[in-house]
């Protein structure tokens, strides 16, 4: 959460469009999630898009497969508990994008549907990989922008995107700019510039997901210099899967360093009216000091994500996993740190 805003506040109340990325296993896809859930629960209609083809948000919503049609998928609940707005979701394929531009931007109808059979869509997704980013990109914009499309739209008050992990998100998200390059004039250089211009405006943040552990929080330090050298406006960084403070400060360092009294915990147990041998005391010291040690280096992650001087938000590991009532829990505790 910003230091310039208390608990309650909305840290990002101008933005339209929330892209989330992470190195993979950090649960990009679960954060993007509660982040939809959570803008609902501010009374917004929110589309939640995901373009990677693997229907991560019909598993998280338990939901059948998502085909390329916005679907209700949840409702979001204000602070008393009732109302809010509602989750739309997208599942964003190339092939389909790219028929849909064709008969936004050309008028082909039938012909685009010729072209289809004809493999001519997937010949050019496949040997241009850059042409699908493109489209996914596209269909995003035309999302953001819908209320200037007509009645027959819906319209939504903000767009989240789950989009590709860290290492390629500045690509993803730079590709426009190439193609503005290669197409001087005509739909493809104005629709190219369009999106780009969507894309480095006050109306998007890019959002990275980390867990407290050197390769993600490095690849997050990465991510951040990557979309910044290429004019993309960085958002927060969301530290996820975080575990709880079990142990205090004093018992921490006893653990770790091997000095817990076995006398006491050998009473302890006993007093708990369990069986109690050398082998199970050793144990339990043995995952204390693992413990102790996991806390350390969490904290020395912390440290260096806090260097990244961005918006910081944590969400917790949930002991059951992540299902919907975890994703409500989720999006309540980014509500109340200010980024939705």
């Amino acid at each position: 959460m910003s230091d310039e805003q208390g608990p309650g506040a909305e840290d990002w109340p101008g933005v339209r469009l929330h892209v989330v990325t992470g190195k993979g296993g950090t649960g990009k896809s679960t954060v993007a999630a509660a982040l939809a859930l959570a803008l609902a629960s501010r009374g917004k209609q929110v589309l939640l898009c995901e373009v990677e083809g693997r229907q991560g948000i019909a598993q998280l919503f338990d939901v059948p497969p998502l085909p390329y049609e916005e679907r209700r998928i949840a409702s979001g609940a204000d602070s008393e508990g009732g109302g809010g707005g509602h989750v739309y979701a997208l599942a964003i394929d190339p092939e389909s994008a790219l028929m849909e531009y064709l008969a936004m931007y050309y008028r082909l109808g039938r012909a685009g549907k010729a072209l289809d059979r004809f493999g001519v869509i997937d010949f050019a997704t496949t040997i241009a990989p850059g042409v699908r980013d493109v489209l996914l990109t596209g269909k995003v914009y035309e999302a953001v922008y819908r209320n200037k499309r007509g009645k027959n739209h819906r319209e939504y008050d903000a767009v989240v995107l789950d989009a590709p992990p860290t290492g390629r998100i500045a690509q993803f998200l730079g590709v426009n700019k190439e193609l503005a390059g290669l197409a001087k004039v005509g739909p493809i250089r104005s629709q190219a510039d369009n999106v780009m211009g969507l894309l480095r405006s006050k109306r998007t943040r890019v959002h990275l997901v980390t867990v407290l552990e050197d390769m993600p929080v490095q690849e997050t330090a990465d991510g951040i210099a990557q979309l910044r050298d290429a004019g993309l406006p960085v958002g927060g960084v969301v530290v996820n899967l975080v575990r709880g403070r079990t142990l205090a400060e004093d018992v921490r360092r006893a653990a770790a360093d091997g000095t817990l009294p076995r006398a006491q915990v050998e009473a302890d147990l006993e007093k708990a009216g369990l069986d109690v041998t050398p082998e199970v005391v050793d144990e339990l010291l043995l995952e204390a000091r693992d413990h102790a040690e996991r806390r350390e280096l969490e904290d020395r992650m912390r440290e260096r994500v806090a260097e990244l001087d961005v918006p910081t938000y944590e969400l917790p590991r949930l002991p059951d996993g992540v299902d919907l009532g975890g994703l409500y829990e989720l999006a309540e505790d980014l509500v109340e740190e200010g980024m939705a």
